[in-house]
């Protein structure tokens, strides 16, 4: 079936289809999410809401890029905005322990496995996973689209809404930022 064949099928509420997609696109979205979020419970309800999502909204796909594209879209979005909802909570939290000390912990990011690491490199992994936790947004969905997900610039462009250009300025800066990053803990 070809992608226009697809998307007016999913439009028609086809559910044979919708589970034909979630099948194609379940694991690359998942990893793409785990990798911004860093946590497997968080990325499997992230991952859940993104297919959601695309069965709610799937109308208002224009058609201007790949559904593909689309979808990671949207799940680069819903990631990035967990994450901005988790340290805005965590910095709440920080406040509130100021005036009640012990009652609350910590919403550090947990360790954990990305299924794309081979598992003797399992402790590089959660270091560099560590240092690109602490990236800009844009920088760190960049290198997680193309460095972990293997995502071609002018896929990462389309998703970010962004230049290849762009996105290849934001990996030189997220390279001299990791460089940084590990220079500190050395």
């Amino acid at each position: 079936m070809n992608e226009h064949d697809l998307i007016q099928e999913l439009m028609n509420r086809d559910e044979e289809t919708f589970r034909s997609l979630v099948d194609q696109f379940q694991v690359p979205v998942y990893n793409t999410i785990l990798g911004l979020v860093q946590s497997e419970p968080d990325a499997e309800d992230l991952a859940q809401e993104v297919f959601i999502q695309v069965f709610r909204s799937i109308h208002q796909f224009k058609g201007e890029s790949k559904l593909s594209t689309w979808i990671y879209r949207i799940a680069t979005t819903k990631s990035i905005d967990f994450l901005r909802s988790k340290k805005s909570k965590k910095r709440f939290a920080f406040l509130y322990r100021l005036g009640s000390p012990g009652e609350h912990q910590d919403l550090a990011i947990t360790d954990f496995h990305h299924p794309g690491v081979v598992s003797e490199r399992k402790e590089q992994a959660a270091q560099l996973f560590q240092a690109i936790a602490q990236l800009p947004d844009n920088q760190k969905t960049a290198f997680i689209l193309t460095r972990i997900e293997h995502l071609p610039h002018a896929a990462v462009a389309d998703i970010m809404g962004i230049t290849i250009p762009a996105v290849e300025s934001l990996l030189h800066r997220g390279r001299v930022n990791l460089k940084k990053i590990f220079e500190k803990k050395t």
